[in-house]
């Protein structure tokens, strides 16, 4: 764990991918990919029950619904994109420097809540979905589901286009999935496309109209948009910048459209297949499986529900990790080891998930997917308020500030979403007080209620009073700062970690480069074979005596160049004990090569030379 000193949002693939000297397809295509990361959240498994709903109780009627919400959701992720294009800034980063420390934190504790529920949904899709795919239990789906931990850092290993690109293999297996349940369903079109009339048949259907809003635009695709945009490296002047919006609009709006059709593909089939049938009673995903089997009489359909959910799930999960990661650096300035921050998240989704199924059963699955959704709902007005304040703002933004109609609009999606988002809330809320009969829970809930309110008049009008404060400004550097003298350090005792490879010569020799006729040198070497890690120090193994000799050798070889020297030897585990001799050896420098080990030690431990410079307070040089 350790406190991000840069500004970079995702750091390790920050203008990753050049977009510069390329022809004009390699150009267009090298700006393809954020938004597809971003659209997995609007066909995630929580999106799904408010799809099914609509379809199987009113046909064709609500497709306009879908359609309108897809529109704000491109409005939305484009001023997330273009604060991330112009500013260089994620959305998380952005707040950090313009509301108070304790705002701030609240804030961040509102958007990990929101990926822990996003996460809960994408655990509980992909549990059902294995279950209906192999009849495994649903509390052994949900467990399984943490083995994918490690799956987004086996991605982030080979860059943002392969996460990229693996990510657009699941939308395709979801979209082509869909694509051939409808050519079994067979609907009829002229009747489809009456459904983009707009129309509310009652008040049942408003209420699902409310669902399918609500659930479109989610916080954590606005944190993570406004961060994927800045892998790609454009020019920084007005023709680039100009070029990036652009271009990154067309992905948004290639990608968001595609969720469109999925999401217009989910309600067609329920309606096709439910709706037509008379079974409008269909809202859950477990029942729409069930009954596709009996009303097409085809083995096929139920089996490419299951993988289009499994698939929807997986991609989900990997967005939602990445979300995580930007939201912890950007507003605590925070970095903990990638695996850990998955493990974290997930065990977040799994243990509610776990206790409900374990307690009140299968049954109430559906309704943990609802709370999933009202958390979420909850959180929404905080990620976009802020949003639109920072993308309207002409001394932040300049030329590329948001213009009068954009920002009338964007205020009135705004308005829009944050009340039947606190429709939706206060529905739950006040069915919930009226079910308990317990005066102190009730006073819990009301005053949780005044909380949010007032947190949400905050984020409206704070950036109207104090734009963007210098003094807390991340990765801004004030002009007044003095280098003093830039006197040369002397060593006295400079540490080399020494792995008797080829890369010794090389650590070897900065090590002496950084010394004086004066300095004494520290040659480490960690002992990592069977017995040395069982018996430590008292190891006597044949490799333990073998690298005592190669220490010895060098040793030898230095000193007969004048050069102090001396060896040490330690075991077990690499990286504390290189930390422990440098602070035992009172080393004022210290040495070492990179990447001491690979594979799979690689991902559960880290690299050694960052855990080591974490465990140090001596300059550490890493010898490539």
């Amino acid at each position: 764990m350790n406190f991000e000193h840069t500004s970079a949002s995702l750091s390790e693939v920050h203008q990753s991918v050049d977009t510069n000297g390329k022809s004009k397809w390699k150009k267009i295509f090298a700006f393809f990919g954020p938004a597809y990361l971003v659209s997995v959240g609007y066909m995630d498994p929580g999106n799904w029950a408010t799809d099914l709903a609509g379809g199987s109780q009113y046909g064709y009627k609500l497709l306009w619904v879908l359609l309108m919400s897809n529109l704000m959701a491109l409005l939305l992720q484009s001023l997330s994109a273009r604060l991330g294009i112009v500013r260089g800034r994620d959305l998380a980063q952005a707040n950090r420097e313009t509301y108070p420390p304790v705002v701030n934190f609240i804030l961040y504790i509102l958007a990990e809540i929101a990926i822990a529920a996003t996460d809960l949904a994408e655990v509980l899709g992909m549990a059902i979905g294995i279950q209906l795919l192999t009849g495994l239990p649903l509390v052994w789906g949900v467990s399984l589901t943490v083995l994918d931990t490690f799956l987004l850092l086996i991605l982030q290993r080979y860059g943002i286009r392969k996460m990229e690109a693996f990510i657009i293999a699941l939308v395709a297996v979801v979209g082509i999935s869909f694509l051939i349940e409808l050519m079994l369903v067979k609907p009829v079109m002229h009747e489809v496309v009456k459904g983009f009339i707009p129309s509310i048949p009652d008040n049942t259907a408003l209420y699902i109209a409310i669902g399918i809003i609500g659930a479109t635009v989610m916080p954590h695709n606005l944190y993570l948009h406004s961060a994927l945009v800045q892998t790609r490296k454009i020019k920084r002047d007005v023709k680039g910048i100009k070029q990036a919006l652009k271009m990154n609009f067309l992905d948004s709006t290639i990608a968001l459209n595609l969720a469109f059709l999925v999401n217009a593909a989910i309600l067609i089939l329920a309606a096709a297949v439910f709706f037509k049938s008379g079974r409008t009673d269909v809202a859950e995903i477990q029942d729409a499986h069930k009954l596709l089997d009996k009303l097409l009489g085809s083995k096929l359909a139920p089996i490419l529900f299951a993988v289009a959910l499994i698939a929807a799930g997986q991609s989900s999960t990997v967005t939602g990790t990445l979300a995580g990661q930007i939201v912890m650096e950007g507003y605590l300035r925070l970095r903990i080891n990638p695996w850990l921050r998955r493990l974290i998240t997930r065990l977040l989704a799994i243990i509610p998930a776990l206790l409900t199924i374990l307690i009140a059963g299968d049954s109430e699955v559906g309704a943990l997917l609802v709370f999933s959704q009202v958390l979420l709902s909850m959180q929404l007005g905080f990620a976009i308020i802020p949003l639109i304040h920072f993308v309207s703002d002409k001394n932040t933004m300049g030329i590329f500030a948001i213009k009068p109609i954009t920002k009338i609009l964007s205020w009135a999606v705004t308005v829009l979403l944050v009340y039947l988002n606190m429709r939706m809330v206060y529905t739950e809320a006040i069915g919930y007080m009226s079910g308990t009969g317990n005066i102190f829970v009730d006073g819990i809930i009301i005053l949780g209620g005044l909380g949010f309110i007032a947190l949400l008049l905050i984020t409206i009008i704070y950036p109207l009073r104090s734009r963007y404060r210098k003094d807390a400004a991340a990765g801004i550097h004030t002009t007044h700062i003095s280098l003093g003298q830039l006197e040369k350090p002397e060593y006295r005792r400079i540490a080399m970690a020494l792995d008797f490879s080829k890369k010794d010569e090389q650590i070897i020799t900065n090590a002496i480069a950084h010394g004086n006729a004066y300095t004494q040198y520290i040659l480490i070497h960690i002992v990592e074979s069977a017995s040395a890690k069982y018996f430590g120090k008292d190891s006597d193994d044949l490799e333990t005596r073998r690298d005592q000799e190669q220490l010895d050798t060098y040793i030898d070889l230095l000193r007969k160049r004048n050069i102090s020297a001396k060896g040490v030897l330690g075991f077990r585990h690499r990286a504390k004990e290189i930390a422990r001799i440098v602070k035992e050896e009172e080393a004022e420098f210290l040495v070492l090569g990179g990447h001491g080990h690979k594979g799979f030690k690689d991902w559960l431990y880290g690299e050694t030379a960052n855990q080591v410079r974490h465990q140090v307070k001596v300059p550490v040089l890493v010898v490539q």
